[in-house]
C-alpha cells in the first residue's frame, strides 16, 4: 500500500488560508494592473513569462502521501492527478466507510508527466553537481538590446540608462558567458556571436549551473510543474526566490527603473560588479537549499513507483 498521511481538516484549512495570502500578495496587483492594462516590467515577469497563471498558483496542493477530507477532498475529486481513496485505505486511516478522502494520484502523474519528471531530474541534479560560475555580471540583459532600435526593445515603454550607444559600448568592452539558453535566446542577431557559448536547449542539461540568476529563478518552473506532488509551500518558497531574483536581475539591466523604485546596479562599473556578484552568490545559496528540497521530493515520488 502506497504510504499515506492523513492532514487534519483544520491543519488543512489553515495551511490553505495561509497559501492563499500568500498568494494574494503578488497576484492582486499584477491581476489589478492587468485590468487597468497597465505593465510592470520586474513585478509582471513571473506571470507573463512562466505559464503558471494566477488562478493556478491559487490551488493549494498538500503534496504527495498526504490525504485530505472534508470540503478540502470534495473540491479536489475533480483536479487532475488526484484521487479517491478505496475502503481499504480508508480502513487503514480509521476512516469510515464511504468517507470522502483524496490524495495525490501518483500512478496517474508518472503516466502522464514521465517525460516532464525525467527531465526535472536531470536539471536538477546536473546543476547541483556543477560548480558555480559568478562572471557573467548580468551581460545577457544587454545583449537582447545591443544594436536594437529603439523601436523593437523588448520593453518599448523604458528608456535604456545609457542611451543606445553607451549600452552597446558596455557589450563590446566586456565578456559575455551567459550559460542559459533561454536568456541566449533573446539575445539580438548581432549579440549572438559575442557569446562565449552557443546554448541550445539540446544543451540545457550539460550547460545549466548553479550560479546562473535564471536557473535559479527557474527553480519556480520546475516546482510548478510538478505539481501536485509537491506541497505549494515548496512552490511559493522557489515563486518568491525567484520574485527576489527577477528584480535585482532588472537592477542590473541596461533599463533606467529608478521612477520605479528599482535603482540601478551600475554593472559597466567595478563597483557595480561587485555588488552583483555579492547577490549573485546570495541567491546561489538559497538555490542550492531549494534545489535540493525539490529533488528530494521529486526523489520520493519516483522511488515509490519503483518500490
Amino acid at each position: 500500500m502506497e504510504p499515506l498521511s492523513l492532514l487534519a481538516a483544520d491543519i488543512g484549512r489553515s495551511r490553505e488560508e495561509a497559501h492563499l495570502q500568500r498568494v494574494s500578495r503578488y497576484a492582486d496587483p499584477y491581476l489589478a494592473r492587468r485590468s487597468a492594462g497597465q505593465k510592470h516590467p520586474v513585478e509582471d515577469f513571473l506571470f507573463t513569462y512562466y505559464t503558471q497563471k494566477p488562478g493556478q498558483l491559487r490551488r493549494w496542493h498538500p503534496g504527495a502521501g498526504t490525504v485530505l477530507t472534508d470540503e478540502q477532498a470534495a473540491l479536489r475529486r475533480s483536479w487532475k492527478h488526484y484521487r479517491t481513496l478505496d475502503d481499504g485505505e480508508l480502513a487503514f486511516l480509521g476512516l469510515p466507510a464511504g468517507s470522502t478522502a483524496v490524495t495525490f494520484d501518483r500512478a496517474a502523474f508518472l503516466a502522464d508527466r514521465k517525460d516532464a519528471v525525467a527531465f526535472a531530474g536531470i536539471i536538477l541534479r546536473g546543476t547541483a553537481a556543477r560548480p558555480a560560475q559568478f562572471g557573467c555580471f548580468g551581460l545577457h540583459e544587454w545583449a537582447m538590446v545591443y544594436r536594437q532600435d529603439k523601436f523593437d526593445l523588448r520593453h518599448e515603454y523604458l528608456q535604456l540608462r545609457l542611451g543606445a550607444a553607451g549600452t552597446d559600448k558596455v557589450v563590446e568592452d566586456n565578456k559575455i558567458r551567459c550559460t542559459h539558453f533561454d536568456a541566449f535566446r533573446f539575445y539580438t542577431p548581432d549579440a549572438l556571436p559575442l557569446n562565449e557559448l552557443t546554448p541550445t536547449r539540446e544543451s540545457q542539461r550539460h550547460l545549466e549551473q548553479p550560479g546562473c540568476l535564471h536557473a535559479n529563478m527557474d527553480l519556480y518552473k520546475w516546482a510548478y510543474k510538478l505539481l501536485p506532488a509537491l506541497p505549494s509551500e515548496l512552490v511559493m518558497d522557489c515563486f518568491e526566490l525567484s520574485w527576489r531574483i527577477r528584480a535585482m536581475d532588472m537592477q542590473a539591466s541596461p533599463y533606467d527603473l529608478a521612477e520605479w523604485g528599482y535603482p540601478a546596479i551600475p554593472i559597466e562599473t567595478p563597483q557595480g560588479k561587485a555588488v552583483y556578484v555579492e547577490h549573485q552568490r546570495a541567491f546561489a545559496a538559497e538555490a542550492s537549499v531549494l534545489r535540493e528540497r525539490l529533488a528530494r521530493e521529486l526523489n520520493a515520488v519516483t522511488a515509490w513507483q519503483h518500490s
